[in-house]
């Protein structure tokens, strides 16, 4: 499989204090050194922290898993029961593209190996055309670098929705490479790190470099003091050397000038050997009481320093305390803050839910007061249809009523008219027979 190999830098980069050398060892009765600060809390408590946990979790978890896919392929017999046929379906493609990945890259290894052997041709067209088909092959490898990633992805996705399989094949490091395994152990040294970051607040974070460069001054004050006494002492034991060795070297005259003088009385010869003898006797004495001295005067530096170091600290547990009372009151005004916003949300959620309901409810009389209103157009427009009609009907009915009583009106002076005209043609009939009967009578009469 074709993995690549990541370095992972420590992200966690503070001084060490157990470095802090100190040429001077301390006695039994001193007082140990203070240790660095620990983080006072021992778990993650915002939700971003725990987030960025999670998903270094889910990182390590995947990377394990994709660590033996190679494993998986190369044993698919014993795995195939192991993981089912759909992971190793994936597992058998994933296989085959990075095979065919492998393979295109050593058959391009070898086509420029080849080129550089023959830099010389490199003016021939035939040199230019395998160049060429160099680049071009080289252009289809990001494709098939995209397909394999993309395989992975899905094989990973297959077994975080198979935990069973996923399980069962975690369970398989034998089949794990060295240089994937350093690469998990690193991710892993990594989540301690970023663990142990988010533990430690910037309040924390900062005391602890303030506590930190303290101590390395106060260690490099008394390291400097340390090192005047050592060379106040390497110059008592020179001078101390020096005056022993020119002693030894009066010594050495005298023996030389006994051997010299072997005539001299042996009284005046031990007398001056317990002369000298004295003489380095109490020099030694003189020096070794510079030594002792000089010795209290280390002690006594280290004793005060030791004290400054318990004062220190003494007060370093004060401000701690403080901190401590502080940080649980702020803690204490937090969870107040949470319970009452918890209790707003929770009241917010009921109103929320009852503003819900009500506007269902709303909705609802809307869509009834939408079909009412569909409704009363429709009756209305019926309605006004139907008073059109009667009131044309009432139009037409004031016409008919109209042309009827005209017609009425028309017909009665038509009868009129002729009663009328009749009477007047019998009144002139009756007129014309009455002259005539007035004629007769004047004519018999004239007769």
């Amino acid at each position: 499989m074709a993995l690549d190999v990541l370095a992972v830098a420590p992200l966690y980069q503070d001084p060490d204090v157990n470095r802090v050398r100190l040429i001077a060892q301390t006695t039994k009765n001193s007082t140990t050194r203070p240790k660095p600060l620990p983080p006072t809390e021992t778990k993650l408590t915002t939700i971003e922290t725990k987030r960025i946990m999670s998903v270094l979790d889910e990182t390590i978890h995947k990377v394990e898993l994709v660590t033996l896919l190679s494993y998986v392929a190369s044993s698919s017999k014993n795995s195939e029961g192991m993981l089912g046929e759909d992971i190793m379906k994936a597992v058998r493609e994933h296989q085959d593209l990075c095979q065919i990945l492998l393979d295109r890259v050593s058959y391009l290894q070898e086509e420029e190996r080849q080129l550089q052997e023959e830099e010389e041709f490199e003016d021939e067209p035939w040199f230019q055309d395998r160049v060429l088909s160099i680049e071009v092959q080289k252009s289809h490898l990001p494709p098939l670098m995209q397909q394999i990633k993309g395989s992975t992805k899905n094989i990973v996705r297959l077994l975080l929705g198979n935990p069973q399989a996923a399980s069962l094949l975690q369970v398989q490091t034998l089949g794990r490479s060295a240089e994937a395994q350093s690469f998990i152990d690193s991710l892993v040294e990594l989540r301690g790190f970023l663990f142990e970051k988010l533990l430690t607040s910037p309040m924390e974070a900062r005391d602890k470099t303030q506590f930190i460069q303290d101590i390395t001054r106060r260690n490099q004050r008394n390291q400097e003091i340390i090192d005047t006494l050592e060379n106040e002492l390497a110059a008592c034991v020179r001078n101390r050397d020096a005056e022993v060795e020119k002693e030894n070297f009066v010594i050495q005259e005298l023996k030389n000038h006994l051997h010299q003088l072997p005539k001299l009385s042996e009284n005046s010869l031990l007398r001056t050997k317990q002369e000298a003898k004295k003489q380095q006797k109490a020099d030694f004495r003189a020096s070794q009481a510079r030594v002792a001295k000089t010795q209290q005067e280390i002690l006594l530096l280290q004793a005060q320093f030791n004290s400054l170091v318990v004062e220190n600290w003494e007060a370093e547990q004060a401000l701690r305390k403080k901190k401590y009372k502080v940080e649980t009151e702020i803690e204490n005004w937090i969870q107040k803050y949470d319970l009452e916003m918890s209790e707003k949300q929770d009241e917010y959620e009921e109103l929320d839910v009852i503003h819900k309901e009500e506007k269902l409810q709303l909705e609802e009389l809307k869509r009834r007061h939408d079909v009412l209103v569909e409704e009363f157009s429709q009756i209305q427009a019926e309605q006004e249809i139907k008073a059109k009609k009667r009131l044309e009907a009432e139009q037409e009915m004031v016409h008919m009523v109209r042309a009827a009583m005209l017609i009425q009106a028309l017909w009665r002076g038509y009868l009129v008219r002729s009663m009328l005209r009749s009477k007047k043609r019998k009144r002139s009939k009756s007129r014309v027979k009455k002259g005539k009967g007035k004629g007769k009578g004047k004519g018999k009469g004239k007769k």
